[in-house]
């Protein structure tokens, strides 16, 4: 049964609830301790979800959206948005050149605070098998489920035998056109088909539209190897060399075609939200980017 789609009015108000209802009830609970309130009990929290997982796909934060924030203020700010996996970006944790145990404490104390360690920032992975091998380390070291990376395209054999000797899932992502090297999934997917099967793609949605690939058919294509996903929305049309990033659901992308996609083949990694449109104030756009996707997928599980 085809329903028709809720309004963006409609979906927004998942984004309000999530970002304003919690806190509140959080400063209630004092006060209501011997009042129990049925309204207050029922709201979810970050931990309500089994692996972040709601209406049938696994939700999470690229830390890139937070960037200018802390790391202990993006943890907070991820709570907040009822979000248990992240990716964490290089300014949060520098996989590519920090000391082991640097890693080692940050999984530490995402997990102490209840999340997981889902992703990276883009890792750059050279033809350099020493430095290749500390990014593989550091990665290990933090309990990172998939390696967000781009390597070069002669160090791809290299990878893959570092991946088979760590056992560890790879996602190379596709950066659109001025990347010159990975512009669409379907060149990543090309370089990397006959690989070890631990190495596959992180597909970024407004990057593969500006490349012009559309993400609905890149996700249904490519689906044995689709292991992480970056969602966002962008104004910017096909072919252009520079991205304009807008809250999801406000801008070109069919993102309703995205989530059903990811739900057809059971895509079972994270869709990712990497906000981009304000690094100064990013919060309050990327709460409405989550919760115009809640209100997808809620939308779609009634379908």
């Amino acid at each position: 049964m085809n329903l028709p789609s809720p309004t963006r009015r409609d979906l927004l108000k998942t984004a309000a609830l999530g970002v304003l209802t919690l806190p509140l009830a959080a400063s209630l609970r004092a006060a209501e301790k011997k009042k129990a309130a049925p309204e207050a009990a029922a709201l979810p929290t970050y931990a309500s979800f089994p692996e972040g997982r709601e209406n049938g796909l696994r939700l999470g934060v690229a830390s890139y959206s937070l960037r200018n924030l802390p790391l202990d203020e993006f943890i907070a700010t991820v709570k907040v948005m009822r979000i248990s996996n992240v990716a964490l970006f290089r300014l949060h944790c520098n996989w590519e050149t920090a000391p082991a145990d640097e890693c080692r404490g940050v999984g530490g104390k995402l997990q102490a605070a209840g999340l997981r360690l889902t992703g990276s920032g883009v890792v750059n992975l050279p033809n350099d098998e020493a430095k290749c091998r500390r990014a593989f380390e550091n990665v290990k070291a933090a309990g990172m489920a998939t390696m967000v990376c781009k390597p070069d395209r002669e160090a791809l054999p290299l990878v893959a035998k570092l991946a088979r000797e760590f056992d560890q899932k790879l996602a190379i992502h596709n950066h659109g056109p001025e990347d010159k090297v990975y512009p669409t999934p379907g060149v990543a997917y090309e370089a990397i088909k006959s690989l070890d099967s631990r190495v596959g793609l992180c597909i970024d949605v407004g990057h593969s539209v500006r490349g012009g690939e559309d993400a609905v058919t890149a996700i249904r294509k490519y689906a044995s190897r689709v292991y992480d996903l970056h969602m966002k929305d962008s104004v910017a049309v096909p072919g252009a060399m520079k991205d304009i990033p807008i809250e999801v659901g406000a801008g070109r992308l069919d993102i309703r075609g995205v989530l059903r996609a990811l739900l057809e083949i059971k895509y079972d990694g994270v869709v990712s939200f990497e906000y981009e449109k304000i690094a100064g104030n990013p919060v309050t756009g990327l709460a409405e980017s989550i919760g115009y996707v809640r209100g997808v997928l809620a939308a779609l599980a009634k379908a």
